[in-house]
């Protein structure tokens, strides 16, 4: 498993440069503009007529009952869609951020809190204009905030008021917070982790556990930064741990290779033991732009549902 998966960023492609989405202070803001970006860019990019299909939305086309028109996403995209409505059912969907130190690191002038928050209120737009249920739930070693899953007047706006607030806590603890995640949540869905998974993670398969066995689907988004995947230093430097303090003197000359093996090393552990349980994972790094985060969460989706339409047709008696 490579740490990186999406298509490296271009100035000249269609979507927006994180480093520029950024300097847009409001969070809903720069929802919104991750979203119609993304619209616009299945338009211009050649995943068009594969990112449609799965979206659940197709073009209109003369004929096509005006009934079945998406009026929220013309408003926002000036596009024309129907909206399929086969085997559909409402999501009911809950962010859980990681708020733990280690995410508060950045090298691209905002942190990997800043990233994964943008990406949550990207996930929860989307999902709130398509009537779907979302909650949050942020954590570092405990739960620190908790929404319920509602799609209702205001709702969203609360969530985002929660993630505008989101600065780093303390030391990770995976295993907690997602087992009081599973408590709290009694009714099936989404759950969307979203973190670096910086963390000792021998216990990860024990963490996730009682969310997949509590009846819902898992994805996980990992979240770091450029620097941390090419551990692109060039000079001896004293490095300290966020989380710990610890300090340590490195020459990354002599211990680039060693770091970028281990850091493949913990990704593969973790994509192998998320992969066991059926947990689709999304490696991601601050410099790529959301509209790939979002194109993520739609192709697991859709290989999701494809799965189960395949499950309940095996299963059906001839």
């Amino acid at each position: 498993m490579k740490v990186e998966t999406c298509p490296p960023h271009s100035s000249k492609g269609p979507f927006v440069d994180p480093q520029v989405l950024m300097r847009i202070r409001n969070l809903e803001l720069r929802a919104r503009v991750v979203v119609e970006g993304f619209w616009t860019g299945l338009h211009r990019s050649p995943y068009h007529g594969f990112s449609v299909e799965f979206t659940e939305y197709r073009p209109y086309m003369p004929g096509d009952d005006p009934r079945f028109l998406d009026w929220r996403v013309l408003g926002r995209s000036d596009r024309y869609f129907i909206r399929k409505y086969e085997d559909e059912t409402n999501l009911r969907c809950h962010l859980l951020v990681d708020l733990s130190h280690s995410m508060s690191f950045g090298t691209t002038g905002y942190s990997k809190i800043q990233y994964a928050a943008t990406l949550a209120a990207t996930l929860a737009y989307f999902l709130q204009l398509q009537g779907d249920a979302v909650g949050l739930l942020t954590f570092d070693e405990k739960v620190r905030d908790f929404l319920p899953a509602r799609h209702r007047p205001g709702h969203l706006r609360r969530l985002l008021l929660a993630l505008e607030k989101a600065t780093g806590g303390q030391s990770t603890d995976l295993a907690a917070p997602l087992q009081r995640a599973a408590e709290m949540v009694r009714k099936r869905g989404l759950m969307v982790v979203i973190s670096d998974f910086l963390a000792p993670v021998e216990h990860l398969t024990r963490s996730l556990v009682p969310l997949t066995a509590g009846g819902h689907e898992v994805m996980v988004f990992l979240i770091l930064d450029p620097a941390e995947t090419k551990f692109s230093f060039d000079q001896a430097s004293l490095f300290s741990d966020l989380e710990s303090g610890q300090k340590m003197y490195v020459d990354p000359l002599l211990a680039r290779a060693a770091y970028q093996h281990q850091l493949q090393s913990h990704a593969q552990f973790i994509q192998e033991n998320c992969q066991r349980l059926g947990v689709g994972v999304r490696p991601l790094t601050t410099d790529q732009p959301l509209e790939w985060a979002l194109f993520g969460f739609l192709q697991e989706r859709s290989l999701r549902g494809r799965k189960s339409k395949n499950t309940r047709n095996t299963r059906a008696p001839s």
